[in-house]
């Protein structure tokens, strides 16, 4: 009898602490929304809290299992939300650090819960509000296999999330219902436009490429080749990803242009952290192992691995990022100032913006930081009550507020900066001064293209030029109107961009060391100190790529339908060079699309 009792002591304990730490658990959970989403160590510390709660959490409902299903009546659903919050944890936790690595993490929690189907009976527990929790999984997980390009599935999980939504609204008849078809929606048209061109199997299915070109992120093999120079002095440390364009495929706040972006700013995960072996559970044998049960958090607030002191180079492989869509003109400035705060010695901040142009009425210009319109953040209109409009014109006196001007950056140029603009009024910024004497660089968009490439489809899927940043592969193809290519074509094509990229590469140096011996100024010397950077160098080799692609196809003919750069890069020993001229004919000549070049040296 006092046995008895005793067990159903320790049972009452197991529950109460079970209890504490789901109680624990949440509320941590629920104050991540309250904390600063710029800076650094605001917010370390809170995170570590967090993840060491739902560790124990996680662990202590694996260990009594049998307990808290007898006592507490556990369900599996409930088991699916702890790991949907672990998911949530690490995703956001690889928002705020641009580890790619996380993404890995998160997977391996979303992917459990899909595998041992945790939420396999909630419409039976007629409850919405649990059904609401499901749905709102399925769109998390498809963005992290969105960003680990899984499109395989991807595209089943949006079949089954179609499935479930069909299934909620039937049943319930909620008021959210139309708010979930344009979820629905959204995600179909962000697939679509994602994929620009489609490389084929051999049995002509399909398939997402994970190496050079195919817009994956960089890594060892794909890195372009640089040959070293004390010059090259700076490291790429923090960017801000901006995506205010009007029209174009978005999910979950990242436009299509974000979204490439995003990726080609960061470095391939590796396998080493992705951890799909765990212990089994109280029952249910090994076809119910947890997610990470034996280590959760690699390198997070609260573990060993974690760096406490603010140095957050020794463990990153990526520059931080912030990613803003259609932010305010003050969220903006705020982000940017936060960035320029946490540069280290040496670093260097870079801003993409992707946005609509405002355009301004002075017909004589004297200040070219605001006379000459700029960038609209968060607000579209045909006309405002300004001296500047968004695709329009306005006669009054005022400026628009909802604008970023070239002289709104002005202060920023006090540290090394790297801006590259995606927008119909891109050229506006080639004035920005150099008054602190500090390495600029500025990539620009062309501001107008072909009207065969105009209209709604162009607009829906991301800008031309940031695909060139992000695979000048796809971008070749789309400028050839090749839709699909035969795997073992695209490689051998992919070639000719490597070659490509390692000529310019060699270019680069060699003006630079012209410029040296001769004392010739080929190239200025903010390009040969960002040169050194991964990330930097393969913007600006892609760049030269575009616009020297440009240049040669016969239907970007005005100057506006090819990008600038300030400084401006030499013509005649780099972006008019023979031998890269040759090499995209070549290229042009293996995609079987050099009618749509000009005439030239023709190449095998």
């Amino acid at each position: 009898m006092v046995k008895m009792a005793s067990t159903e002591e320790q049972d009452r304990k197991i529950v109460l602490e079970f209890c504490h730490l789901l109680e624990k658990s949440k509320q941590l959970f629920n104050g991540l929304r309250d904390l600063p989403q710029y800076g650094h160590r605001q917010w370390q510390a809170y995170f570590g809290r967090t993840f060491d709660v739902y560790t124990k959490l996680w662990k202590f409902q694996q260990q009594h299992r049998l307990v808290l299903d007898s006592k507490y009546g556990l369900k599996r659903w409930q088991i699916g939300e702890i790991a949907s919050k672990i998911g949530q944890l690490y995703y956001h936790y690889y928002l705020r650090t641009s580890e790619t690595n996380y993404l890995n993490e998160a997977y391996s929690f979303y992917a459990a819960i899909r595998g041992r189907a945790y939420y396999s009976r909630a419409i039976k527990e007629d409850r919405p509000d649990l059904m609401v929790k499901k749905l709102r999984y399925y769109a998390r997980f498809i963005v992290v296999c969105l960003l680990l390009k899984k499109m395989k599935l991807v595209r089943e999980l949006v079949i089954e999330l179609e499935r479930q939504i069909q299934e909620y609204t039937t049943t319930y008849e909620p008021e959210d219902q139309l708010e979930w078809s344009l979820v629905l929606e959204e995600i179909k048209g962000f697939i679509k436009a994602e994929s620009a061109v489609a490389v084929l199997h051999a049995d002509t299915n399909p398939i997402v490429l994970s190496h050079s070109g195919s817009g994956s992120r960089l890594s060892p093999l794909t890195t372009p080749p640089c040959e070293r120079t004390p010059h090259m002095t700076l490291s790429l440390q923090e960017i801000l990803i901006v995506g205010s364009a009007c029209e174009q495929a978005k999910f979950s706040e990242l436009t299509m242009d974000m979204f490439r972006m995003l990726q080609t700013l960061e470095r391939e995960p590796t396998d080493a952290m992705h951890p799909m072996i765990g212990h089994p559970m109280a029952h249910g044998g090994p076809h119910d192992a947890s997610p990470a049960a034996s280590r959760m958090p690699y390198g997070v607030p609260g573990s060993k691995g974690y760096v406490e002191n603010g140095d957050r180079r020794t463990m990153r492989d990526n520059p931080h990022k912030y990613l803003l869509y259609k932010p305010s003109l003050s969220q903006l400035m705020v982000f940017l100032s936060s960035g320029f705060k946490e540069l280290p010695p040496g670093g260097a901040l870079l801003l993409y913006m992707s946005a609509d142009g405002c355009f301004s009425t002075t017909k004589h210009p004297q200040d070219y930081g605001y006379e000459l319109g700029g960038l609209a953040t968060s607000v579209k209109r045909d006309a405002v009550d300004g001296g500047l409009s968004v695709r329009g014109k306005s006669s009054a006196g005022y400026k628009e507020p909802h604008c970023l001007y070239p002289g709104d950056l002005y202060p920023y140029t006090r540290r090394p900066l790297f801006i590259i603009i995606d927008s119909d009024n891109s050229f506006v910024f080639q004035h920005i001064p150099r008054y602190f004497g500090q390495p600029l660089v500025i990539l620009m968009s062309p501001q107008d293209i072909p009207a065969n490439y105009q209209g709604e489809y162009l607009q829906h899927h991301g800008s031309l030029f940031t695909l060139f940043l992000h695979s000048p592969m796809t971008a070749m193809c789309y400028i050839c109107n090749v839709g699909d290519v035969p795997i073992h074509h695209w490689e051998r094509c992919q070639s000719y961009v490597d070659r490509f990229v390692t000529e310019a590469s060699r270019l680069v140096t060699r003006c630079r060391m012209d410029e040296i011996e001769q004392g010739i100024g080929y190239i200025d010397s903010s390009y040969v100190q960002f040169f050194g950077d991964d990330f930097l160098r393969t913007l600006i080799l892609r760049f030269v790529f575009c616009d020297v692609a440009l240049r040669l196809h016969r239907g970007f003919r005005g100057r506006h339908q090819r990008p600038r750069c300030e400084p401006p890069l030499p013509g005649p020993e780099l972006l008019e060079h023979p031998s890269l001229a040759h090499i995209v004919l070549q290229l042009a000549t293996a995609l079987d699309v050099r009618g749509h070049f000009v005439e030239g040296p023709e190449g095998d």
